[in-house]
């Protein structure tokens, strides 16, 4: 039994957390020489990000535009709003609690966008950094050729030579995966680096603002559900306690799995049973699971200002707008996978430079944390089945109503 447990890759970080904080205390100077295992982790996931985005962008776009043509206007656009508003979120929370901030701690200076930046607001001030993005960074312009590449496939579906280039791009995803998942795994090392570089270098209270990051997490999560998808949900007819209590034995599954796929046959056969089409339930979850993860863009958001918040880092306005067209770009790579939101994460420091991208390790110490994150993207799919049902009059409210009224 005690090594099937060693076997949790959730008791993996655990341990390997307390170590790095063990070793910090204990040995500082040991500890500061630990760096190069997180460093090295982020480097190698580094080499793989053109690749990620590229293979992710393109098929989630090449599946959006070969799925009921009808509805990809409405799920686009109605996907794009949540993305936007579940990012702002993000930056609203944390600059508003600061989680980050008065903590005396930096890997190393940055190459912030206040070089880039005048001092005042100007959209020709954030149209500089956005077209130094594109011009400067492979990230961005890989993500920009799948995007295109996703189109074209996504024209040519029902073709033999679309559904050729569909199945490669699928086979691709899959591959990359198995490879990222083998990467994976050596993130308890990654961890333990980080945290006994922190410890070593700033003292036990870096620990502090990594437990203040996961209650604003929380809290924007939560508020998210609350403010938004409460609201959309009503605007469809339901009330969102009683969807949660309806999708209760999905949502638990991802909790204690960690795995928002695990949840989906079941949320597309209870969705059906609320009384949404069938066609659009199939395909609002599934390209949802790419487009409309607003747990991890709030997740995105708020890593990054808290990064830039440990490193003293105060952005403006403009800064901040930049940041928000940046991740809404770079959120179109997300997936369901565990461990995307962070592989994003890294993609947008990437571009940003407002941060060392070594900074970011440390996040990993309560990357398993996160289970808002998943809730929150679960969740939000099924808020986005019912609206957009509704909007495309493909809802039956009385059988909505029934189910709903039962599961209460």
């Amino acid at each position: 039994m005690p090594l099937r447990l060693l076997n949790s890759p959730t008791l993996q970080i655990i341990l390997a957390i307390v170590c790095g904080v063990l070793l910090g205390v204990l040995d500082p100077l040991l500890a500061i020489d630990m760096k190069p295992l997180s460093d090295g982790f982020i480097r190698v996931i580094g080499w793989f990000m053109p690749w990620m985005m590229f293979l992710l962008v393109s098929s989630g776009v090449a599946g959006l535009q070969t799925r009921q043509r009808g509805l990809v206007g409405k799920a686009f656009m109605y996907f794009q709003v949540m993305g936007l508003i579940s990012l702002s979120l993000g930056c609203v929370v944390t600059l508003a609690f600061k989680p980050g901030a008065h903590t005396a701690f930096s890997h190393g200076p940055a190459v912030a966008p206040a070089q880039l930046l005048d001092a005042g607001f100007s959209w020709a001030s954030v149209g500089a950094v956005v077209t130094h993005a594109f011009t400067q960074s492979l990230v961005m312009q890989v993500m920009l050729a799948g995007l295109l590449f996703g189109t074209v496939v996504g024209r040519l579906g029902g073709t033999e030579r679309g559904d050729e280039l569909r199945a490669f791009l699928e086979k691709a995803v899959a591959l990359l995966f198995r490879i990222l998942r083998v990467i994976l795994r050596f993130a308890p090392l990654a961890a333990f680096g980080a945290m006994a570089f922190s410890i070593g270098r700033f003292g036990p209270a870096a620990a502090l603002p990594l437990f203040k990051f996961v209650a604003v997490m929380y809290l924007a999560c939560g508020l998210f559900m609350l403010l938004v998808l409460a609201t959309v949900a009503r605007l469809a007819g339901a009330r969102l306690w009683r969807l949660v209590v309806y999708v209760k034995d999905e949502l638990l599954l991802v909790v204690f799995t960690g795995s928002s796929v695990a949840a989906l046959p079941g949320l597309i056969d209870k969705m059906q049973k609320l009384g949404c089409d069938q066609q659009l339930v199939r395909l609002i979850l599934t390209t949802g699971y790419t487009f409309n993860l607003s747990g991890s863009n709030v997740y995105l958001t708020t890593a990054v200002l808290f990064l830039a918040q440990m490193a003293g880092i105060d952005l403006s306005a403009a800064e901040l707008l930049t940041l928000l067209l940046i991740s809404l770009l770079t959120s179109l790579g997300s997936t369901s996978m565990a461990g995307s939101a962070f592989l994003t994460l890294i993609a947008t420091l990437n571009l940003l430079h407002l941060v060392p991208l070594e900074s970011v390790g440390l996040l990993l110490g309560v990357e398993r944390l996160m289970k808002c994150r998943s809730l929150t993207n679960v969740l939000g799919n099924c808020v986005a089945c019912l609206a957009i049902a509704r909007w495309q009059n493909a809802l039956d409210r009385p059988v909505m109503c029934k189910e709903l009224a039962v599961q209460a």
